[in-house]
């Protein structure tokens, strides 16, 4: 089953929507026999397919899954599936050209289409008695529905390169029809026996079925986690994730293309950090894994093949101190806790985050001092009134602020020594921004600045000026000087 030097690849859904394109680059490319196999790529479902199976992930709009969810809503969620049917096959169109290849790719993802909407239907009819709550069902349903996006990409990816003469296999990991649910890496395990990565190429559905059930921990960040469980059952010498772009030195759309840098190699407590900052290079839970087994992680621009990309690892220390990236989050909300009773008392911080995780508000970061704990959040308004709700009520003699701002952080393996926090003051002042909060943790991996909401893109571009420019600039001059 394994190889000595094969690698483990992950195409993302935007990625995958430009499939010819990545038949040039990424799949096929100008690689002969040798060096075309000994690589299994787990694929995204295609842009916007997550969105019309489940729920838009930026507005929220309702997909099949949140129709199906919503009692009120009635049989729309069969309408819903039809449409998302009928968008299916029109990929299929865009794809494949040749009639034969078409039938087949339109004849697999109907047969599962419907296949989902007999399930749903039975168990609309089997939660209209009493016994059986739809509620507990809702997460079978949920997984069920996503696995339909993988299935169809990973599907028609190995069709496609067998139209081009490659070996291509179709590995499910979907447990579609299948008897029972198996932990993840033993269903890994079972599905890629067999397989000889030297002369074929494994397809791998991002999604996959298993006891953990995945979209209960990491939602839709899951194709992350088959990457790695796949890497780390298979012993890959490498992980690669394929994105649209580099992982570079800020956004190019707020700084320029032309003052940003490819940062080249990191290690995962950045990737960590950028996490953290919603900038993911991969999920921190997939991380963990390829860390613990030593296997690096490349991140790559698909459409730029020949450029190496950024390699994570965790052995791999800073060459000289100092910030590797700008990255940040805008729409954050501030909320801030004052009791002055809260002297000398534990518990408080307790209870606060009690309130936060049972509305499931994503914390960023927090600040406290002797009287006061502010939390940064990234949630639903509606959310974090709810904590804000429930805190008064505990408290009834505390006083809650609740202000939205933006985070930017500057990132890098080792900023002791390089006066990082003076340089970002200084950055900040020359563009006329007055931080409303600073955080300089004592691990010197990263530096938070809160600013007003209008002053994120500013801050950004004058804390990469500042910080990653005027570094490499000093880099540079002091190479030429010896």
């Amino acid at each position: 089953m394994t190889t000595p030097a094969h690698t483990v690849e992950k195409i993302g859904g935007t990625s995958m929507s430009r499939s010819h394109e990545l038949l040039e680059t990424v799949l096929i490319g100008g690689r002969s026999a040798d060096t075309l196999y000994n690589r299994v790529f787990v694929v995204s479902a295609y842009a916007g397919m997550t969105n019309s199976l489940l729920e838009h992930k930026k507005t929220g709009e309702p997909g099949v899954y949140a129709l199906f969810a919503n009692a009120e809503s009635g049989w729309q969620w069969g309408d819903a599936l039809s449409a998302v049917a009928k968008e299916m096959v029109e990929k299929n169109a865009e794809i494949f050209a040749d009639p034969s290849s078409r039938d087949l790719a339109d004849k697999f993802i109907r047969e599962r289409i419907e296949g989902v909407r007999s399930c749903l239907i039975d168990l609309s009819r089997l939660c209209s008695f009493g016994h059986f709550q739809l509620a507990s069902h809702l997460l079978t349903v949920r997984e069920m529905l996503s696995s339909l996006g993988e299935a169809q990409s990973a599907y028609n990816t190995a069709l496609l390169l067998r139209q081009h003469g490659v070996n291509a296999r179709f590995v499910d990991l979907t447990g579609w029809r299948q008897d029972e649910e198996r932990p993840l890496d033993e269903h890994i395990r079972a599905q890629f026996d067999g397989i000889d990565l030297a002369r074929e190429m494994p397809i791998v559905t991002g999604y996959a079925q298993c006891i953990e059930q995945l979209m209960k921990t990491y939602d839709r960040g899951y194709s992350e986690v088959t990457l790695s469980r796949v890497a780390v059952v298979t012993g890959a010498a490498e992980a690669i994730i394929h994105k649209e772009f580099h992982l570079s030195s800020a956004d190019p759309k707020i700084v320029g293309s032309d003052r940003v840098r490819v940062i080249g190699e990191t290690n995962y407590d950045v990737a960590d950090q950028l996490s953290n900052m919603g900038m993911e290079a991969i999920h921190p839970r997939a991380a963990k894994s390829l860390r613990q087994a030593g296997i690096p992680l490349r991140v790559k621009n698909a459409f730029e093949p020949e450029h190496p990309g950024t390699v994570i690892r965790s052995d791999l220390p800073a060459r000289t101190p100092g910030a590797e990236i700008v990255t940040g989050l805008s729409g954050v909300f501030a909320l801030q806790f004052h009791d002055q009773d809260m002297v000398g008392v534990k518990g408080y911080d307790a209870k606060i985050l009690d309130a936060l995780t049972r509305h499931k508000v994503w914390i960023i970061s927090k600040t406290s001092n002797a009287n006061t704990i502010t939390h940064y959040l990234k949630g639903s308004m509606k959310a974090i009134r709810r904590v804000e709700s429930d805190l008064s009520e505990a408290f009834p003699t505390s006083s809650i602020a609740l202000r939205k701002l933006a985070i930017v952080s500057a990132i890098g393996r080792d900023l002791r020594g390089a006066g990082v926090l003076s340089r970002a003051i200084a950055a900040l002042d020359h563009a006329g921004i007055e931080p409303i909060g600073i955080t300089d943790m004592i691990r010197k991996v990263d530096l938070q600045v809160m600013v007003e909401e209008d002053q994120f893109e500013t801050a950004i571009a004058a804390l990469h000026q500042g910080l990653v420019e005027e570094r490499v600039a000093r880099r540079t001059e002091m190479k030429r000087v010896a």
